[in-house]
């Protein structure tokens, strides 16, 4: 296997010669992978891996799909790769070299005019798969999942709200699309079991693109943990420091799905007051929806708080600090802030120059968007907060919205226009994150180095995988894999208000329960409706619960920070203990805090036991140093009554890296190019 890690780069000088075979990209040596471009007469060409030891063949994908003339191309050599001309379309194929953390791997990129539609599609083959964008249904691993073709943005439908353009699988490998494509993505409809990437020039990507592109790297290493830190390194990124230590000892309490936009000065106080009463900690007291006159005027409604700085320093007095609700929209009519905005070429404009877009509470009209991409509007923006919190002594903000198909469309931007229309979400983040450690946001693009919680994307009131209560598992794991580690899980219980299924409704008993253990060990703890709207055993197992994060909690920050060093997970999936362990390469009911608390809770209706599974090592239940389990093992049926949270804790040892120990049973793909043509 080893041997197999030698990349030679050898081309014959071929010249620009037009053929109409197939190309062969291969090595001399006989312990190499050799890689082959093989023609198809449905259009475009089968990118096939040889291993020369035994000569298995496996199509790794079907490239250049809507390129139907590819019977008829032109080769040459280029520094590093090959260049095929097909018509006016052109494809370059290079190698790509790190000894140091022995990765390989290849470089496609296709260029075409605008008005082509490109088509590239990976085989799932029997892999497991990871990461991708977040969806309602967050589906783990993701070739179980379907996504119809759509464009790849940073998009409400779905839950969109994280969608980097990375995906990695059980065998070590993985793919990074770059930002510059106008992305469509399809999982198993434009072919079964295949993962493909589609580029055009159509909305919500700028009609004023010169050219279409399709490019992306596939990287190859011996498991899928090394596979993810090198994707970590080389494209997605780490924090660059860690949000307010509060937030993660103790919760935040949100007024949201309590009180809905009826939120006033009474009933804020009464809120603050109820949580002190019940024997609950606090990071801080959120006022959400609706505190200002109309949306985007930034100003206080006095009919609901006649005197907000006496409100916001009695709920101080209490001990809690105070943020409050603010989004990137300015509804038509709210004036004379919208009129404000829009003379002064504050919103985002579409195509047609209007700036008409659309948010969830538009109130029977139409909204401007901030464009955040223009250095004053995000100034003004920055300094309109800036003067709230001042008059009001309001000590952090929780950043709604911030995605991309909340614009008008086709939006016009500020900068390169390849990278629209992404570049406003990563402008509005990272103007979010001016205001200091305790904000929180929930839209990114290429942001994963804010040092700022991201926020879960709102949950239904629901048990299943269906945006419901099992989805804080998947979509932490999904958020983790995507560089997005200092993740703000949704209100415990779910949102109350979303009912978009047809078993919404408000939480129950259980539900809530089960909610608030699932909770336990991720980085922090967001209530809103609170455990005594049930009963006093609801709010005991709740304090129990909530006792214990605050217990974890240094060791929580701990691995926060080995996050922003090393840019690991906080809470990964389990085969980052023993990413050659295949039955942790499925599990997705189960998580890890760091690399030695494994989380398993109950996330099924009615359900009082549960399995188990442990990967290697030694386990002790609950921490409990004489209760001593040795993995991997299942344990079927473990015990799981309504007030117990299944988790165990791992003995530390002094070993290797799994993820850079060798493992035979990997394969690893090194490729190297020697290109031939068969006449």
């Amino acid at each position: 296997m080893m041997a197999a890690l030698r990349i030679i780069l050898a081309l014959m000088s071929l010249g620009a010669r037009a053929h109409s075979a197939s190309v062969s990209i291969s090595s001399p040596r006989a312990d190499d992978v050799i890689l082959t471009l093989e023609p198809q007469l449905t259009g475009g060409f089968s990118v096939v891996l040889i291993d020369s030891n035994d000569a298995d063949r496996t199509v790794f994908s079907h490239i250049g799909r809507t390129i139907v003339s590819s019977s008829t191309y032109t080769v040459e050599d280029i520094e590093g790769g090959v260049q095929i001309n097909v018509g006016d379309v052109n494809l370059t194929v290079h190698t790509l070299f790190d000894d140091a953390s022995g990765a390989r791997g290849i470089k496609f990129k296709w260029n075409a005019t605008p008005q082509t539609r490109l088509e590239d599609c990976i085989d799932f083959g029997s892999k497991h798969w990871y990461a991708g964008p977040m969806q309602v249904d967050q589906i783990y691993p993701v070739q179980l999942a379907e996504q119809r073709y759509s464009a790849s943005i940073i998009k409400e439908n779905d839950n969109g709200a994280i969608a980097e353009r990375y995906w990695l699988n059980s065998a070590g490998e993985y793919v990074y699309v770059h930002p510059d494509v106008p992305l469509f993505v399809d999982y198993h409809n434009l072919s079964p079991n295949h993962l493909c990437f589609g580029a055009q020039i159509a909305e919500p990507y700028s009609s004023r693109r010169t050219h279409t592109v399709l490019a992306y790297d596939v990287w190859f290493l011996s498991n899928v943990k090394k596979a993810h830190k090198h994707a970590v390194a080389n494209y997605l990124g780490q924090p660059s420091g860690l949000p307010d230590f509060r937030m993660v000892q103790h919760p935040i309490w949100s007024t949201w799905a309590q009180y809905s936009q009826d939120i006033d000065a009474k009933k804020s106080l009464d809120f603050a007051k109820q949580i002190k009463d019940n024997g609950f900690q606090n990071s801080q007291f959120e006022i959400d929806d609706l505190w200002e006159i109309c949306y985007g005027s930034l100003t206080i409604d006095e009919e609901k708080f006649p005197n907000f700085t006496k409100t916001v320093q009695d709920i101080k007095a209490l001990g809690y600090r105070v943020t409050i609700w603010v989004h990137p929209f300015i509804n038509k009519g709210c004036e004379p802030w919208y009129s404000e905005a829009l003379n002064n070429g504050y919103l985002v404009l579409n195509e047609a120059g209007s700036a008409d877009g659309s948010w969830w509470n538009n109130n029977g009209t139409l909204a401007g968007f901030v464009d955040f991409t223009n250095p004053a509007a995000a100034e003004w923006y920055y300094q309109r907060i800036s003067t709230l919190i001042k008059t009001y002594d309001i000590d952090s903000l929780k950043f709604d919205g911030g995605e991309s198909s909340f614009t008008p469309q086709i939006a016009v931007q500020t900068g390169d226009i390849d990278l629209q229309p992404h570049l406003i979400v990563e402008a509005y983040a990272r103007t979010c994150a001016r205001f200091g450690s305790m904000v929180e946001v929930r839209a990114g693009f290429r942001t994963q180095d804010l040092p700022i919680f991201v926020r879960m994307v709102d949950r239904d009131s629901i048990w299943g995988l269906n945006n419901g209560l099992s989805t804080i598992v998947t979509t932490t794991i999904q958020m983790n894999l995507n560089g997005y580690t200092l993740v703000l899980p949704d209100m415990i219980g779910g949102n109350g208000f979303n009912l978009n299924h047809d078993q919404a409704d408000l939480p129950t008993k259980e539900l809530f329960i089960r909610w608030v253990q699932a909770n336990t060990f991720l980085p922090a703890m967001q209530y809103s409706f609170v455990p005594w709207n049930f009963d006093n055993e609801t709010t005991e197992i709740s304090r129990k619960y909530t006792d214990l994060h605050a217990a974890y909690a240094d060791e929580i920050y701990a691995i926060m920070e080995a996050s922003v060093k090393e840019g690991k997970p906080v809470n990964a999936p389990l085969w980052w203990i023993d990413p050659n362990d295949e039955e942790a390469l499925v599990i997705w009911d189960e998580y890890l805090l760091g690399e030695n608390i494994l989380v398993a809770p109950v996330l099924t209706e009615g359900a009082t036991s549960r399995d188990v599974y442990l990967p290697a090592g030694v386990w002790y239940e609950e921490g409990d140093r004489s209760r001593v389990l040795e993995g991997p093992t299942w344990l079927r049926a473990y015990p799981a009554p309504l007030d117990v949270l299944p988790y165990f804790v791992r003995e530390k040892v002094n070993a290797p890296d799994a993820a850079t120990a060798p493992c035979l049973s990997a394969l690893l793909l090194i490729l190297a190019i020697n290109v031939f043509i068969v006449l």
